[in-house]
Order: structure tokens, then C-alpha cells, then sequence
């Protein structure tokens, strides 16, 4: 399990001040944002319970073209143009209408990180938000208030910084349930199983990344539990189940906007 950085003891200093923007959560989507803005010569604060890159959030496989074009390439571990489909009934395989790769996911924030300019980062665990004067928003943390008129919220599906609705829970809510392992191990082939065997509603994958694997299941019922189904897999493959990394994912849209608040990445939701 990660250790979280939020800082403590003598590091442990109030939080405060006024930005152009302040954007909470340091995986993909928010670093994208900050990315995004690092040219406008805004004042831009990134807000996280964990420093950059610490907490894997994802499988980490994505469009080769769109790491490239990023500029985080070196963060490549293995590049795929084709997938194996296994089926009840047979297994195929499937040429990708464009390149896939599995990458290191602390490499790829470090690299998209570096390239946010004089965007500052702060550990601090977001609480909610309030409005406050002039248009702006305060952003409550458990270091304290900062304001800016533009807030994002990247912290994935809870929406912490939602202001209406029902909350966002599982098991009723429109959640999938994933689950994975990261052994040792090698594969030429990027694998995916749609079998009822390996998990009822949902689908097993195996993500190969140079010297390791990702080994994983997906459910899109909520109710049903994946770890049992992640064993399976893992003792057909002949791995270990080491290294467990599980989240929830949205399998569904929601509004993008709640008020000023501005969501992006599983904060908004997702199809797959």
C-alpha cells in the first residue's frame, strides 16, 4: 500500500492564498489541465493527498500516438498492434485500428509534470468547496482555503467537490468495479477475456509491460466482487497475485459542470 505524503509535523504548514486556477487531483486528467495552462502565464496550484506519480490509479494502456503526441513516450513499456480476444468459445485475434502501449504510470505524471511550467503542487487531502467573494471559490483541504474563479475537480468518482445530487456510491450508483495485479512476468500479446467464466458482466485483461504484468478484472455490476475472479485468472496464467491495485470507474457521463466547479477524467465520468 502507498504511504501517503501529505505532509506532517514540522512540514506541516497552513495552506492558503489566491490563484487563477486550482486544480485537485495530480493523475492524468489533472495533470492534463495543468498542462493545458501552462503557456497562459496563469497562477495555477495542483492539489493531491499524494505526491505526483505516487498512487496508481489506472491499468496504464493507452494509444500510442496520444503518449507521443504528449511528448511521454519515454514512458513506454511495451507497444501493441493487435489484441487476442478469448471467447467461451474460441479465441482471435483482433488488429487494432491504432497502436496500443502499456506505460509506467509514475514516469508518465513525472513527465507530463515537468512540462506545467511554474504551476506549484501541494499534498493536502480536498475536503469541499464554498463560494466565496468576487466570483471565486474556496477550496477547503486539510491544510487550510485557497481561492481562484476557476476550480477542477480530478479527484476521480466521488465528485468531493459536488454540490448537489445524490451522492455518488456504490453499489446503486452507475460504478464498475476493477481490480488488478501486477506480477512478475512477459508477454508478447495484449490479452482480453469476454468469457461469463471469468467474471459475469465485465471482462479479464492482461496488460504485458516489459519485464511485468497487469493482470486484471472488471465488473459492470457493482454488486459482483472481482478479487475472487482476479485469482482465477491470475492461477490460469500462472502468475502470482502480487501488487494489488483496485478502484471504482464511472461507466457512465455526468454533468461536467456543478456550479463554478469544472469536472474532468472519472470526476465526469466515462464510457468505455
Amino acid at each position: 500500500m502507498p504511504v501517503r505524503a501529505t505532509k506532517r509535523g514540522a512540514e506541516r504548514t497552513p495552506l492558503s492564498g489566491s490563484y487563477d486556477a486550482v486544480i485537485c487531483g495530480a493523475s492524468f486528467a489533472g495533470l492534463a489541465v495543468v498542462r493545458e495552462l501552462a503557456t497562459t502565464g496563469a497562477a495555477v496550484l495542483l492539489v493531491d493527498r499524494y505526491e505526483i506519480g505516487e498512487r496508481q490509479t489506472s491499468a496504464c494502456v493507452a494509444p500510442s500516438e496520444v503518449l507521443e503526441r504528449l511528448g511521454v513516450e519515454s514512458s513506454i513499456r511495451q507497444r501493441f498492434t493487435d489484441m487476442v480476444i478469448h471467447t467461451p468459445h474460441r479465441s482471435f485475434r483482433w488488429p487494432l485500428p491504432f497502436a496500443f502501449a502499456t506505460f509506467d504510470y509514475p514516469e508518465l505524471c513525472r513527465l507530463l509534470w515537468a512540462q506545467s511550467g511554474d504551476a506549484q503542487f501541494e499534498t493536502a487531502t480536498v475536503n469541499g468547496s464554498r463560494d466565496g467573494e468576487d466570483g471565486t471559490v474556496l477550496v477547503a483541504t486539510d491544510r487550510g482555503e485557497v481561492a481562484a474563479p476557476l476550480v477542477v475537480d480530478a479527484l476521480g468518482w466521488r465528485r468531493v467537490l459536488a454540490r448537489g445530487g445524490e451522492p455518488i456510491q456504490p453499489p446503486r450508483a452507475q460504478l464498475s468495479r476493477g481490480l488488478e495485479v501486477h506480477p512478475p512476468g512477459s508477454c508478447k500479446d495484449l490479452e482480453v477475456w469476454l468469457d461469463p467464466d471469468c467474471i459475469r458482466r465485465g471482462y479479464g485483461w492482461s496488460f504485458p509491460a516489459g519485464d511485468e504484468l497487469r493482470v486484471g478484472v472488471g465488473s459492470f455490476d457493482p454488486r459482483d466482487h472481482v478479487k475472487r475472479p482476479t485469482l482465477r485468472l491470475t492461477q490460469r496464467l500462472g502468475v502470482p497475485p502480487e501488487s494489488y491495485q483496485g478502484n471504482w470507474i464511472p461507466h457512465a457521463l455526468r454533468e461536467a459542470t456543478d456550479g463554478p466547479v469544472f469536472f474532468a477524467g472519472d470526476s465526469a465520468g466515462h464510457c468505455m
